[in-house]
């Protein structure tokens, strides 16, 4: 029989074991972390959040929401100025609407045709402020950036001009729709989930989605194969990760450093994972599931021409637009795209 004595003793261990558990979780610091990726990187995912809370010394811990599962994609910079989320890593082109520079940081048919000159681009100094202010004027904090990969066509049939597509139904969205259709290509716009049905059933004739990593995920090699590079812009998209300025602000130099730095890697191992599928694909000669082509430069060419009137809209949008696209123009023009 245990006597008043040992429960007691019992009772005061047991307090005194959850005085200290509720101490370390006051300790820790939960950050509500949403990125519009799914579950194809949930081996990043882990390794980033693993390294958040390693490097943190048990400081931070990341909760880690994969696209569509706790706010819609295009209400991210909502979410994160009203403190719903914490940080969020999206494309400013999902978000156009409330953040005048959202196309254009996100990649405008034409802007850049490498990592590096898109790189440079960002780090510019001038056209960096105005993309902070943009962010900072609807509540939130812009504190990195991605990178896509591969953006380009998939038909099933081979395509050897823009005249070629002028026969085919190709899904696009927004802006890469208008450049096509001043070519009188015919457009549409499906999501991804629908495209496997729309190629096979002849709803699309072809799509621009993404690079050849992406296309294989939707498993459309089934239903398409002619894969051609548009040298239009590359990499296809940006991505935009921002903050909950209280949040960031809240954490300490340290733990705020040892965040930006898992973000950052996080981006690159993204990038990295797409780089290393798409030329896996590209590399099989062969053996690929796509055949490769390549549209001549002078239909390259023309694309960035046409796109010119989608740049205007855009700079017409706000005088910092106008600042912004007149940077991306000089550059075009420095790489030999625009005369």
């Amino acid at each position: 029989m245990i006597s008043k004595r040992t429960l007691g003793q019992i009772a005061t261990g047991l307090a005194a074991t959850l005085l200290l558990g509720t101490a370390a979780l006051a300790d820790t610091t939960r950050i509500r972390f949403h990125t519009f990726y799914g579950t194809e990187i949930d081996g990043i995912a882990k390794k980033f959040r693993a390294a958040v809370e390693e490097n943190s010394g048990g400081e931070l811990k990341i909760q880690y929401f994969r696209g569509g599962e706790l706010v819609a994609s295009d209400q991210f910079v909502d979410a994160v100025s009203k403190g719903s989320i914490d940080v969020a890593y999206g494309v400013g082109s999902y978000w156009p609407g409330m953040v005048d520079m959202g196309n254009i940081e996100a990649g405008l048919p034409g802007f850049w045709t490498s990592k590096d000159e898109a790189t440079a681009i960002f780090e510019n100094e001038t056209f960096a402020k105005l993309l902070s202010d943009a962010y900072t004027e609807q509540g939130v904090t812009l504190i990195g950036r991605g990178y896509g990969s591969d953006y380009d066509l998939l038909t099933k049939k081979p395509v050897t001009s823009l005249d070629d597509l002028k026969s085919m139904k190709i899904r696009a969205t927004g802006q890469v729709a208008k450049v096509l259709q001043a070519f009188d290509i015919p457009t549409v716009y499906l999501p991804a989930q629908e495209l496997y049905i729309g190629m096979s059933t002849g709803v699309i004739d072809g799509a621009i989605y993404g690079g050849p990593v992406e296309y294989e995920q939707l498993k459309l090699n089934e239903v398409a194969t002619h894969y051609t590079f548009l040298n239009m812009l590359n990499p296809g998209w940006t991505d935009t990760i921002i903050a909950n300025p209280k949040t960031w602000e809240s954490l300490s130099e340290k733990n705020r450093a040892v965040l930006q730095e898992a973000i950052d890697q996080y981006a690159a191992d993204i990038h990295a994972w797409l780089e290393d599928g798409n030329n896996a694909i590209i590399e099989a000669g062969d053996q690929s599931i796509f055949t490769f082509a390549t549209l001549p430069a002078e239909g390259s060419a023309r694309l960035t021409e046409a796109a010119q009137s989608v740049w205007q809209e855009e700079a017409a949008k706000s005088e910092r637009n106008a600042a912004a696209i007149g940077i991306l123009v000089e550059n075009a023009k420095a790489q030999g795209r625009l005369k």
